[in-house]
């Protein structure tokens, strides 16, 4: 979907929420809701989401802040995101093992908790620490940021070969996930830890959040004569994944699959984002955007929301599976369900710097903030 540099995309806003808010349940493992997110019914799950749209993200900012300015200004600008990037991870990181430490003195023993990185840290603290520091090591769920600050550093490189040569951009990219598997060894790590998240291979959902952010691909293909028949593949693609996923719950889909990125998580993501501009080009996004403007602001307020989301998703699954013995309670679930989301859209409120209280939001007041975004532009 295109739009001019210096209007702000509410249902990028929206989807990033909403994508934030599933990370959220799918990472407690006694949730009831994420008995229903994508990954029960597809072969990919949110993270594609989630990458897919921090590509668009980004090259919506380029497009903005080179409009605005000039692209020097627009390298500056990822250059100094990549180190914010990396500040949030060190951020996430510590937080891991801080709240790691207070269950265990609580004396709550869970799968997810970062307990051996805090037994590195505890035996060798000086040496944990500089694991940390040079990326080494990443505690649970602050694996995903430092991708992120490759991919912010990548941007330079990558937008202005999006705009003017995106085919010569998307064949570089589809090469390196290729090649990703046999380059995971020389990533940074220490000894008996590895990236959840090679970034040689996610790269390629990031590329193409960019490129159908910059190019009119979309428009293309769907005004073309053969535009039906790639939106009929689209929907076999997904509908025969979604089978073969409810009738083979066991088959794993993450792992070494989702480390570096296995093609069926492409394919099946490629044909469900298809069908979700189609959507949006009808205009529904908008309206469920402009109907959920909590959702939207935990869009607009992503590096604080996700790093409270891991630690939400930490105590929250953590609490859960010793409460329960790690047995699925439905009533527990859901209650730990709406704590979670609850926390997350009061931390997303928190930070929205336009509140002049709580009103700020409510349902009503969703036009002020998108009349206030478009006059301010896109951020990255």
């Amino acid at each position: 979907m295109q739009s001019s540099p210096a209007s702000r995309l509410v249902e990028l806003d929206f989807f990033r929420g909403l994508v934030l808010l599933v990370i959220v349940v799918d990472h407690i493992g006694g949730s009831i809701l994420s008995r229903v997110t994508l990954h029960a019914y597809a072969l990919c799950d949110a993270a594609e989401v989630f990458v897919f749209l921090g590509g668009f993200a980004t090259a919506t900012a380029w497009i903005a802040l080179s409009a605005r300015r000039t692209e020097a200004a627009a390298r500056q600008r990822f250059v100094r995101r990549a180190f914010e990037i990396y500040r949030a991870f060190l951020l996430t990181a510590l937080l891991m093992l801080l709240v790691s430490a207070i269950l265990q003195a609580c004396n709550v023993d869970a799968p997810n908790m970062a307990i051996a990185d805090l037994d590195d840290l505890t035996s060798a603290p000086a040496g944990a620490l500089r694991d940390i520091v040079l990326l080494r090591r990443q505690p649970y769920l602050a694996s995903v940021l430092p991708m992120y600050m490759l991919f912010a550093l990548a941007a330079p490189l990558a937008l202005p070969l999006a705009r003017t040569r995106p085919w010569l951009l998307l064949a570089a990219s589809v090469a390196l996930w290729a090649a990703a598997p046999h380059a995971a060894p020389f990533l940074p790590h220490a000894q008996d830890a590895q990236w959840n998240f090679n970034p040689l291979a996610w790269q390629l959902m990031f590329v193409l959040g960019v490129v159908a952010r910059t190019q009119p691909v979309f428009e293309r293909v769907n005004t073309h004569r053969f535009g039906g028949v790639v939106g009929a593949i689209a929907v076999v693609v997904v509908a025969v994944a979604a089978y073969y996923r409810i009738h083979h719950p066991q088959f794993d889909i993450g792992g070494d699959m989702k480390r570096d990125l296995a093609w069926f998580r492409v394919a099946n993501f490629v044909g469900i984002a298809w069908l979700v501009a189609h959507v949006i080009r009808l205009g529904w996004a908008k309206r469920i955007a402009r109907a959920l403007p909590l959702v939207c602001l935990v869009g607009r307020n992503g590096m604080p929301c996700f790093v409270a989301g891991a630690v939400i998703s930490l105590v929250v699954d953590s609490v859960l599976y010793w409460y329960t013995d790690g047995y699925l309670n439905v009533p527990a679930g859901l209650v730990a369900d709406a704590f979670a989301l609850g926390a997350l859209l009061f931390v997303a409120w928190c930070f929205d710097p336009r509140k002049p209280g709580a009103a700020a939001a409510l349902a009503p007041a969703a036009i002020r903030i998108e009349r206030a975004d478009n006059k301010r532009g896109p951020t990255c």
